[in-house]
């Protein structure tokens, strides 16, 4: 019997006339086997055709330029050799002998110029006059030492057009063998490259003829084998033999074929394994196998058959069933079988894949929202509960949840940080409970052997139930019976334990729900892990924040001040402010911004707030602070950009900063400001009325070359001045005009409040409940200094009013009650009076302030500085400064615009100085005799 697949080759036909001329159409298809043989016999002949003119092109070019030397040096040498040559160089007028006879050697010789120069390479002949007396392009310094020179130059224009000239530069001896000038001939070498052209037919009728061989060649190859497939493509036969190889082996389904006499003639391996049919079954009859009688009867039925479920021994089996010939023919049958019940299994574990994946991508989304350790292993936990597990508890060291480096010695000592599900089945351990685990407990196991455990039932775990009894005991009973314990762990560091919790209505765990705890667990790790280290991050820049910033009020008599300081929730700034006492009783406010976050942020703002600090002691105008200040945040980028230009981090770091100064002078209530891109401050006055100075704002700090415009107010007593960072008044979700309108609404009858008062309004008024940056926000009450507590008057430039003065000023303090330090003030009056009237100009005024201190000062229309000196003991005068040192808590010399003020301070304790109760003034007169200072 001859079983037949495919096509009967006893019935195969010959392909129509049309189907012929198809094929021959698609002979030279590159798609075609044919086309693209003769698509690379194709690129090889142009190959070799390329090759072989190029070589030519070469070989030619060579053998023009041995020419085009030899040529050039046979002219040169025969002009510079013919008679009169030598003579007609040294006549008055050589062009006009040797011009003619250069144009008609160089037409004779067949050479593109004949140049005659002299020895200096001037040329006296050119093919264009115009040329002529113009420098030689070339060597010519071996020519003139009797050398011949041959050499590819280029040059001036030749009548031949543009080329690569070779040129001869011979010599020209006269009798005595003394080189005259110098003659070069040349030859542009395209005239002479023609001698390949010859060859290119040859080279090109080669070509054309290895094509038509190879066309000839591919044409009857493809001929041949159309004749030998029987009209059937490659193509063809190939999709023949995949579907054959498809049906047989790639689908997971029975296939059984059958002969009209009810043999088996072909069973595959899916067939032989759900019918359990023996080795040598094909080619038996169906009746013989032992089959179902179902089955038997099934194939042995010439109906076709369509998803019909038969029962075979276990399995569930979808059959279908058709003819092998469906249009008529010998007969036989094919048959598919399906098996269902595995199919329905996988289609169960394929849809809890899937979710699981859904879960997994979902925990992906919601878990690491934040920078919060808590809040992202509550995340966990919530991301768990119900498709995972009925109860989800997160336990996390310690030191995980301080920010610190997690370490084996904290394992036993856990915290209870995250609870989800059903809190009632849940009577051991409370959010914030720290947790003490046994060695024995599966979450010990966990942590030491760093991979999940899995309890599948918790009343035969022994070590679980011994951790609490009393409680595991509540749990079992109301309803918890399974558990999967899984270590939290990041970067090879334990950082804690997820324990999944399964209920009674829910099936125990398996060991297959390890793998994906495990992802869900490594994914939430990393995430906690995040959190950890911005923590950690986070309260280092906090702290290093607070301890830059001011930490208590300065005493000073001018403001009565409150502040406040929330850094942001996502990472400290660069916020700060400071109140600095400057001499005369006044004080100085800054208030600056640095861009960024984090501990560059922080340290930037240490070094600006250090650098106020030290402008300010130098008693500065308030726009040359900021000038000063510029020009640090100027060379502060310049050092980060070198740094980090050798680091490749390059604009990573640089460095930005705005800022407000202002000065605030208790005696006349004036407050000088000036701000560079700050925000602008507000005022409370005094009835209540809010408003804003208006005072003009300059670019930040760190662009470099801009003037810092000030503005003065004057303030009454009991003004408020708020100054307050950006991060106050602007969010992201809110416009900056807002901000300020609600701090303005705020700060509506702020009169009768406390500065300390006014601040907490704010903060609870407009401050943001998570704020994304810092918030610096400063309150300054005004006092007047009382009138009653000034004394100031004007001097003449005459030293013999110096007693005058010192009366003046001990009837001044016998007025204040400080008749104790009279003495003292009016030796430091007496010394700082008698030096301005000595070596200053008018107008000079004394002013005395009576606060916290009593204040001495001394003004007069120089700008000359005084300085401490110690004097000789031969010296008649210069220890003034000395003694107002000794006496006065502090002394200096701050400049106006009118000149200068010496200024020194006495610190009162009960109406005493400070200075005279260790240095008696006999002492300190009796040093200035001993020799040894």
């Amino acid at each position: 019997m001859r079983v037949r697949f495919g096509r009967d080759r006893t019935q195969a036909r010959p392909p129509p006339p049309g189907r012929a001329r198809e094929r021959r159409s698609s002979l030279l298809n590159p798609r075609s086997a044919a086309g693209q043989v003769f698509l690379l016999q194709t690129v090889i002949v142009v190959l070799l055709v390329l090759a072989a003119m190029a070589t030519v092109v070469l070989q030619a070019a060579q053998d023009a330029l041995r020419q085009g030397r030899r040529v050039s040096v046979v002219a040169a040498q025969s002009f510079a050799n013919a008679p009169g040559v030598a003579q007609a160089l040294r006549s008055r007028d050589p062009t006009a002998v040797l011009q003619p006879r250069a144009e008609a050697a160089r037409k004779k010789a067949g050479v593109d110029f004949v140049v005659v120069m002299n020895t200096n390479g001037i040329r006296y002949t050119y093919p264009y006059p115009k040329e002529i007396g113009k420098k030689f392009v070339g060597t010519i310094k071996p020519a003139l030492q009797g050398s011949t020179v041959v050499e590819q130059a280029g040059g001036p224009p030749l009548p031949s057009g543009r080329g690569t000239d070779v040129q001869a530069v011979v010599p020209v001896n006269d009798s005595h063998g003394t080189v005259v000038g110098l003659v070069s001939a040349g030859i542009t070498v395209k005239n002479v490259a023609r001698l390949w052209m010859p060859q290119l037919p040859i080279i090109l009728g080669s070509g054309a003829a290895a094509l038509v061989l190879a066309a000839t060649g591919t044409t009857l190859a493809s001929r041949r084998l159309l004749r030998q497939t029987r009209g059937m493509a490659p193509v063809e036969l190939a999709r023949l033999y995949e579907h054959h190889d498809a049906v047989l082996h790639a689908v997971r389904e029975g296939v059984l074929i059958t002969d009209p006499d009810g043999r088996l003639l072909l069973a595959n391996d899916e067939a032989r394994r759900l019918l359990g049919l023996p080795a040598g079954a094909q080619g038996c009859p169906v009746r013989e196998l032992g089959l179902p009688e179902q089955i038997t009867r099934l194939l042995l039925s010439p109906d076709a058959v369509t998803d019909e479920v038969y029962l075979a021994q276990d399995r569930l089996l979808v059959v279908n069933k058709r003819p092998t010939f469906p249009r008529g023919g010998p007969g036989g049958s094919v048959m598919t079988l399906r098996d269902t019940t595995e199919l329905a299994a996988v289609s169960g574990r394929a849809e809890v894949a899937r979710e699981r994946l859904k879960l997994l991508y979902e925990a992906g989304l919601r878990i690491g929202t934040t920078l919060d350790v808590g809040r992202t292993a509550q995340e966990l936990a919530d991301v768990a509960v119900p498709q995972f597990a009925d109860v989800v508890t997160v336990d996390l060291l310690d030191a995980v949840l301080r920010g610190w480096e997690p370490t084996a010695e904290g394992w036993r000592h856990l915290r209870r940080t995250a609870i989800s599900g059903d809190r009632q089945v849940i009577p051991v351990y409370r959010v914030g409970e720290m947790i003490t685990f046994s060695p024995g407990t599966p979450q010990m196991h966990a942590l030491q052997q760093g991979r999940g455990m899995v309890e599948p039932d918790l009343r035969q775990a022994h070590g679980w139930r011994q951790q609490d009894p009393e409680r595991a005991r509540k749990a079992l009973e109301l309803g918890l019976h399974s558990l999967l314990t899984m270590p939290l762990r990041a970067r090879d560091a334990p950082l804690g334990v997820v324990n999944f919790y399964r209920m009674t209505d829910s099936p125990a765990f398996e060991p297959d729900d390890l793998s994906f705890a495990e992802e869900l667990a490594a994914r939430a790790a990393v995430a906690i892990d995040n959190a950890r280290r911005f923590t950690r991050e986070h309260a280092m820049a906090v702290t290093l924040q607070r301890s830059l910033l001011p930490r208590g009020q300065p005493e000073q008599d001018a403001l009565e001040v409150a502040w406040r300081y929330l850094p942001a929730a996502t990472g400290v700034g660069g916020d700060w402010f400071d109140v600095i006492p400057l001499p005369g009783a006044r004080v100085a406010l800054a208030m600056g911004d640095v861009v960024g976050h984090g501990l560059h942020a922080a340290v930037t703002m240490g070094r600006l707030r250090t650098a106020v600090h030290n402008f300010s002691t130098l008693d500065l105008p308030v726009d040359e602070v900021l000038g000063n200040l510029d020009d640090l945040v100027a060379r502060m980028d310049d050092e980060e950009g070198a740094a980090e230009a050798a680091d490749g981090r390059e604009g990573e770091g640089v460095t930005g900063a705005t800022c407000l100064y202002a000065i605030y002078d208790p005696v006349t209530g004036a407050c000088t400001m000036a701000r560079a891109g700050h925000p602008e401050p507000v005022v409370v006055r005094p009835d209540g009325t809010v408003t804003c100075p208006g005072g003009p704002a300059s670019a930040p700090l760190g662009l470099g070359g801009y003037p810092f415009e000030t503005v003065e107010l004057r303030l009454g007593e009991g003004s408020q001045l708020v100054l307050y960072t950006d991060g106050l008044v602007e969010e992201r979700a809110r416009d900056i005009d807002i901000g300020l309108d609600r701090l303005r609404r705020a700060l509506g009858g702020a009169e009768g409040r406390t500065p300390e008062e006014v601040c907490q309004a704010v903060i609870d008024a407009v401050g943001p409940a998570q704020p994304a940056d810092d918030i610096a926000l400063l309150v300054a009450r005004t006092r007047l200094f009382p009138r009653s507590r000034v004394a100031e008057w004007g001097v003449p430039p005459d030293a013999a009013v110096v007693p005058s003065v010192r009366t003046r000023c001990r009837d001044t303090l016998q007025e204040w009650g400080l008749e104790e330090i009279a003495f003292t003030t009016e030796l430091i009056v007496s010394e700082l009076v008698t030096n301005a009237i000595r070596y200053g100009a008018p107008p000079v005024t004394v002013r005395l302030l009576y606060g916290r201190c009593l204040i001495c000062e001394v003004a007069d229309g120089s700008s000359t500085s005084p300085r401490l000196r110690r004097a000789a003991t031969t010296d008649e005068g210069g220890r003034g400064l000395f003694l107002v040192a000794q006496f006065a808590q502090r002394w200096g010399t701050r400049y106006t615009a009118q000149g200068k003020v010496i200024w020194a301070e006495q610190t009162l304790h009960d109406g005493t100085s400070a200075a005279t109760d260790h240095t008696p003034v006999d002492v300190l007169l009796e040093q200035f005799g001993d020799p040894t200072l």
